[in-house]
């Protein structure tokens, strides 16, 4: 009998154990020191654009940029950029680089009077400005580009039209 109260005193103490571990609330990610969280100031330098490694004269565009982003490890983050130009794409970051994908409606006019989608991809990177080198801690300048380019076949032609422009990133707070 004594066996059967201790087997079942230490089930009784696993069952409550497991159970709290079963509805214990999930684990927020932690401050691994790379998120991007806050708002930023994105400067795209079209004074140094590039088509098909052509440099080509293209405006400078600054805009703000509202930034949340989490981590599960210092490998693995994903969040949201809030344009203040009006739109909003995920933000994940890969190795060593944020990356920001979204797609651009009728951005590329093709000859027949219709438009093609541009797809629109921001690669950056922490940057040490002293030594000019890329530094995976420093969160608060960044530097790296945007890539916006059509669907190869896009606007009846068999050559995706592919933009370049260097881009920098300071946060404001």
């Amino acid at each position: 009998m004594r066996a059967v109260g201790v087997i079942g005193g230490v089930a009784a103490t696993a069952i409550a154990v497991l159970g709290s571990l079963g509805v214990a609330p999930a684990a927020h990610a932690s401050n691994f020191g790379i998120e991007l969280n806050g708002t930023w100031r994105v400067m795209s330098n079209g004074e140094w654009a590039r088509t098909n490694q052509v440099l080509i004269d293209e405006k400078v565009v600054i805009q703000n940029w509202t930034i949340s982003s989490s981590c599960v490890s210092p490998l693995e983050c994903t969040g949201t950029v809030t344009s203040d130009q009006g739109w909003t794409a995920p933000i994940n970051f890969v190795k060593v680089y944020w990356i920001v994908n979204r797609d651009i409606p009728s951005w590329a006019p093709c000859p027949d009077g219709t438009f093609a989608t541009g797809h629109d991809k921001w690669t950056v990177w922490g940057i040490n400005p002293t030594v000019n080198e890329r530094d995976l801690k420093i969160t608060d300048l960044l530097a790296g580009h945007q890539i916006t380019e059509t669907d190869s076949g896009a606007c009846g032609i068999n050559k995706p039209l592919d933009i370049e422009i260097p881009v920098r990133m300071e946060r404001i707070s």
